[in-house]
């Protein structure tokens, strides 16, 4: 569960403060729920389901919980308000500690993955990943043909990785997301898999500021599936809009409304950014060389492979 502990530091109108770096950015729990909608209107479906929710935090945590240590984190506040912070690396002290008015407070609620023994999950580490340094730059913000290594490294020198890296880039780039340290995929079939859109609660910080650097991986490689150009030329046509389409959808959630329109026009700007890189890359290297096919006959989608 994602909650709203922050929001009492920042509404759902306010933007990151400009002199936060991305890595004390706040974790934001409507992030979450704009995400998934996103993931489907991109037809990736990749983002497990999240919903936000109005939770009682006395009733629906504290009085059924059988987990000891979470108990005794709870307290009543100063201004009456019932408030707890868990057990966690960072950030899981008093000074930190989730309150409710008073004891109602707002969060997104993901569908859970299969049990890791069930199901395992690799994590790994995302070649475009920050420096998560105040001073210094990561080697692909120095070296244009940082790709080029990329490319000539397992898993992106076969299969369809690098084409979900891409994905996952114009993902994070229209919503503003320029924490995607690691990914994760289902260990049970190798390669030959899809990255999972998890942890996304930094998206959409800024939307009067679009985050060029976040496109570095999709300039530097100029590699994309034809069935996500595809989708992104649809998303950017006046009846299909992308804005519309996920104001549409996020009226369903409970705590509607999820993004102000700032940020949904925002998307609508960032993707005509995208569609002139990609632009850009096909003037450049040729159709051939940019757009991978992955589309074959009228209903059936085939993964081909995602390197040439």
């Amino acid at each position: 569960m994602t909650h709203d502990g922050d929001r009492e530091r920042q509404t759902r109108e306010q933007e990151t403060p400009p002199d936060f770096f991305y890595f004390s950015d706040f974790e934001r729990h409507n992030a979450e729920i704009a995400a998934f909608h996103l993931d489907r209107i991109l037809d990736f479906k990749r983002v497990p389901p999240v919903a936000g929710r109005l939770v009682n935090m006395t009733r629906e945590i504290r009085d059924v919980t059988r987990d000891k240590k979470l108990w005794r984190t709870f307290f009543i506040s100063p201004a009456n308000n019932i408030c707890f912070y868990g057990e966690c690396s960072y950030y899981c002290s008093t000074e930190h500690a989730l309150c409710g008015k008073p004891d109602q407070i707002e969060g997104s609620l993901a569908a859970f993955l299969p049990d890791l023994n069930l199901a395992k999950r690799k994590t790994w580490r995302n070649p475009w990943r920050r420096s998560y340094h105040k001073r210094k730059k990561a080697e692909w913000e120095v070296d244009p043909d940082y790709c080029d290594e990329v490319k000539q490294t397992p898993p992106y020198d076969r299969g369809t990785r690098l084409l979900d890296i891409m994905d996952m880039t114009i993902f994070d780039f229209l919503m503003g997301n320029m924490d995607r340290h690691h990914y994760e995929t289902f260990e049970k079939f190798g390669n030959d898999t899809f990255i999972i859109h998890l942890d996304n609660g930094r998206g959409f910080g800024k939307h009067s500021h679009d985050e060029l650097s976040i496109l570095v991986p999709l300039s530097q490689c100029c590699r994309v599936r034809k069935s996500t150009y595809l989708r992104l030329q649809l998303l950017a046509k006046e009846e299909y809009q992308l804005s519309s389409l996920m104001e549409e959808s996020l009226l369903r959630d409970r705590l509607s409304p999820v993004l102000i329109q700032p940020h949904l026009q925002a998307m609508d700007r960032r993707l005509r950014l995208v569609l002139q890189v990609l632009a850009g890359c096909v003037e450049k290297e040729g159709s051939v060389n940019v757009v991978e096919e992955d589309i074959f006959g009228d209903t059936s989608t085939h993964r081909s492979r995602g390197h040439r």
